[in-house]
């Protein structure tokens, strides 16, 4: 009997134990998931569980804002050129002409080589359609396209240029567009973060981060014959291509600071440093081409070295600072002011100058007929004066496209030419001839709309140039007029020989 029960007591410590086993197991065994109904269009994902991880951009670094305002406002500028021009010979020179005008002489007409097609960017500065870019971007363009960032495309029309900025405006026909408020360049720092905006190698909407590496810097590109060019680049690390050209360059806040112009490089690609014209300029220019199509330059007319410690050491000065005069101009705003050679410019209207493209700057920023504050040494001394600054003639006039006289000569019309019209033939100056049937000149074989470009080697920039030029030839010896027709096509004839 108590085997009997030892046996049922094991039999149940058995039963019992296997019991809490089975139990643990199914207590620690991981929850079965039913299975579900596969839908009928599956949306399969492929990647892992994605977060965003908040974090905090240090104050002064968030270019997020800045981007998203200014980029809508910067364009893609397609420019189409005609068929360049090439002289071809078509007869050979007459032996009386060569006795009077020489091997320079014959007559050509022109064949048509391939065009071509170029692009660069441009800023919206105004809601209703005006664009600011470089001269250089559509500089001869037979036609300019742009292209908006939400891809609608326009035909634009230049308003103005100025080639000795690199500046120039289009217009397109449009409303309530998104456009860049300037900002002031002069308020920028060496240091300062900046933006470069625009379309490099065609690659739209280009966002490219930098500091400020310098300022007022002149690098050489705007060298023209006439010494009017002018360079006060802001200089930037920012990453600038081809392309590039005419976009903006702007602070953290999306203001326009500057028109990226230019790349120090020799492979034509972005190596280290680019370079803007800044806003403070830029905005006085673009004002004077849309209100005179013309830009206002004011001239201080002095000739200017900077100081450096060889001409100190020369010229015996006690200072390193300013702009040392080496002469004046006839007639100049400085020479009336009371300037004169030797003299040290400090200062513009309380703004230091210690660099030709400071003072250059602070010039340009004014149109003729304005007064300026111009601070100098002299032996030393400081002294202040107020110069009324003047225009290339010497006046204090402000000069309109239109309204530069025609003058008469042999009963012929000899006008100035657009500024428009020079930039797509690729002209610096001339003057057009009108009237010629019932002149004198109609014996030349010169039809209506020549533009007179080269009277003997001497350059024509305005009309009061062909009547000298052509005075002077009257002696009998005659004078070999060089020049171009609105096509493109270029000839030249003999005029006053006997």
């Amino acid at each position: 009997m108590q085997a009997k029960q030892m046996m049922l007591g094991l039999l149940g410590s058995a039963i019992l134990g296997g019991g809490v086993a089975v139990g643990g197991y199914k207590l620690l065994e991981p929850a079965q998931v039913a299975p579900q109904a596969v839908a009928a269009n599956p949306q399969v994902r492929y990647t892992s569980e994605m977060r965003s991880t908040p974090y905090t951009v240090p104050e002064g670094l968030n270019f997020v804002a800045a981007a998203a305002a200014v980029t809508p406002a910067v364009v893609h500028v397609m420019t189409e050129y005609a068929a360049a021009p090439t002289d071809t010979r078509r007869q050979q020179m007459d032996p009386f002409l060569r006795q009077f005008f020489g091997d320079q002489f014959d007559q050509f007409q022109q064949q048509p080589q391939g065009g071509g097609q170029g692009s660069g960017s441009g800023v919206i500065i105004a809601a209703n359609g005006y664009i600011v870019t470089n001269n250089h971007v559509i500089d001869k363009a037979s036609k300019i396209e742009v292209v908006l960032d939400d891809k609608r495309k326009f035909d634009a029309e230049l308003v103005g240029a100025d080639p000795t900025t690199d500046l120039a405006v289009l217009k397109v026909k449009a409303d309530n567009l998104p456009f860049v408020k300037y900002g002031n360049s002069d308020d920028v720092k060496v240091g300062q973060w900046v933006l470069a905006v625009g379309n490099p190698f065609n690659l739209n909407s280009t966002v490219t981060a930098g500091i400020i590496s310098a300022k007022s810097r002149n690098i050489g590109i705007l060298n023209r014959k006439d010494n009017m060019g002018l360079e006060s680049f802001i200089q930037t690390d920012a990453v600038v291509n081809p392309g590039n050209s005419g976009g903006a360059l702007v602070n953290l806040n999306g203001d326009l600071i500057g028109i990226n112009s230019a790349i120090a490089s020799h492979t034509g690609s972005y190596e280290g440093y680019s370079f803007a014209i800044p806003s403070a300029l830029a905005s006085k220019v673009v004002d004077d081409l849309l209100k005179y199509k013309v830009v206002q330059r004011a001239l201080l007319g002095v000739q200017i070295q900077e100081v450096d410690a060889k001409l100190a050491s020369e010229k015996k000065l006690n200072t390193l600072n300013g702009v040392y005069i080496q002469g004046l101009s006839e007639n100049s705003a400085g020479a009336a002011a009371g300037l004169k050679t030797g003299d040290i410019i400090t200062q513009i209207n309380g703004v230091a100058v210690n660099t030709s493209s400071q003072l250059q700057e602070q010039v340009a920023r004014f149109r003729p007929g304005d007064k300026i504050k111009v601070s100098y040494l002299r032996g030393g001394t400081p002294n202040t004066t107020e110069a009324v600054l003047r225009n290339t003639t010497g006046t204090t006039a402000v000069v309109r496209e239109d309204a530069v006289a025609s003058i008469k000569y042999e009963g012929a019309t000899i006008s100035a030419v657009p500024a428009r019209e020079l930039a797509k033939l690729g002209l610096e100056g001339g003057a057009k001839v009108s009237g010629i049937k019932g002149s004198a000149l109609r014996e030349t074989g010169m039809a209506d709309g020549f533009i007179i470009t080269r009277i003997e080697r001497n350059p024509v920039t305005k009309p009061s140039d062909v009547k000298a030029y052509l005075e002077q030839g009257r002696n009998g010896s005659g004078v070999l007029v060089e020049g171009m027709y609105p096509d493109g096509r270029k000839a030249y004839y003999p005029i006053g020989a006997e």
